[in-house]
């Protein structure tokens, strides 16, 4: 994640208390901001959503190349049949 030059915006949230806990702990052992360090496991979630999207399209993407080749293969074997 590219925290420089990235445009930020304040936000109020509540957590249960053992994540409000967890996140101080972390935050302080990590020696970075509480912001930061939400931010950074955030930013996480959305890169392994963003991957299983892709991984998700390539497979269906895939299966439909498969799927036209095949479909080209028979129309190009019986082109060459008609041609020879």
């Amino acid at each position: 994640m590219s925290e420089t030059g990235t445009s930020t915006r304040k936000l109020t949230i509540s957590l249960p208390a053992h994540l409000a806990d967890f996140v101080e702990e972390e935050s302080a052992r990590l020696k970075i901001s509480r912001s930061r360090l939400i931010a950074r496991a955030l930013a996480e979630i959305k890169d392994v959503e963003e991957a299983q999207l892709a991984a998700e399209g390539y497979r269906f993407y895939s299966q439909e190349a498969k799927e036209f080749a095949q479909a080209s293969h028979t129309a190009v074997t019986e082109a060459w049949e008609d041609a020879g």
